[in-house]
């Protein structure tokens, strides 16, 4: 798992050439930047993705774990009942 900085660093370097894209873009249509582009914004989804789960997974800790425990719960709630 990456830490958030350098998740952060990517995301504003991507952010940074989109920028660009749309600046160049805005001059004048080009079919292979307009791909490049479509192709960043996917990978910007992705990085996003990754923030937000590595955040969750630091705050609230692995997610099999957390799973693995409400799954215990649940059956020793069953058994009691």
């Amino acid at each position: 798992m990456r830490n958030l900085d350098e998740i952060r660093t990517d995301i504003e370097e991507l952010t940074e050439r989109r920028r660009e894209l749309w600046h160049l873009l805005s001059q004048a249509h080009d079919a292979a930047l307009a791909e490049e582009l479509k192709t960043l914004n996917e990978r910007l989804d992705d990085l996003w993705a990754e923030h937000r789960q590595t955040r969750a997974t630091l705050r609230f800790g692995d997610r099999q774990h957390i799973v693995a425990r409400a799954r215990t719960e649940e059956r020793l709630e069953r058994t009691a009942a």
